[in-house]
């Protein structure tokens, strides 16, 4: 398997440094991902967790929407993946849903993230509270690169459970 990623540059500047981090780390979950069935992507960690790859495709998705779209730009757009009634969509749905759908939806999820990105400066403020708190994009950022690292953890452990597979 080839690795696609382009590594964050050793010195630019903060904008540079962020986007180029978090593009990593998206990257690296891909490649987690990368040449496996669907019985692969759908095998599910340890009970009780409800964690599989798929799951994690589709949690970040839905991670994606809810800061650049919801917070960041204070669009009112439907979560494409939860909802009030179904709170564990991300995970639990990754049971029945469409393989194709779900890459596409994270996919389109990350360029709609980057296309607000860009269009932002990094002191600009979300247009929505997170938990009586506003948020900077820049620290928009810095967490969306804290939730891909730990979710990439978790990837890593689920290949390896899937096929043996460690080491990118």
């Amino acid at each position: 398997m080839s690795d696609p990623r382009v590594f964050p540059r050793f010195v630019a500047d903060e904008r540079t440094m962020l986007t180029q981090w978090l593009d990593w780390h998206r990257e690296t979950l891909a490649l987690k991902c990368a040449d496996l069935d669907e019985a692969g992507l759908r095998e599910r960690s340890v009970p009780p967790s409800q964690m599989s790859l798929l799951g994690l495709v589709r949690h970040l998705a839905h991670v994606e929407f809810t800061w650049f779209q919801r917070h960041l730009m204070g669009e009112d757009t439907p979560n494409p993946v939860k909802s009030p009634q179904d709170p564990d969509g991300d995970f639990l749905g990754a049971d029945t849903a469409p393989v194709r759908e779900a890459f596409a939806l994270w996919r389109a999820g990350v360029e709609r993230s980057r296309e607000v990105s860009a269009s932002l400066p990094l002191d600009a403020l979300a247009r929505r509270e997170w938990r009586g708190n506003t948020v900077s994009h820049r620290w928009i950022l810095m967490h969306m690169v804290s939730e891909y690292s730990r979710h990439n953890g978790h990837a890593d452990l689920l290949r390896e459970r899937v096929d043996g597979a460690t080491g990118f």
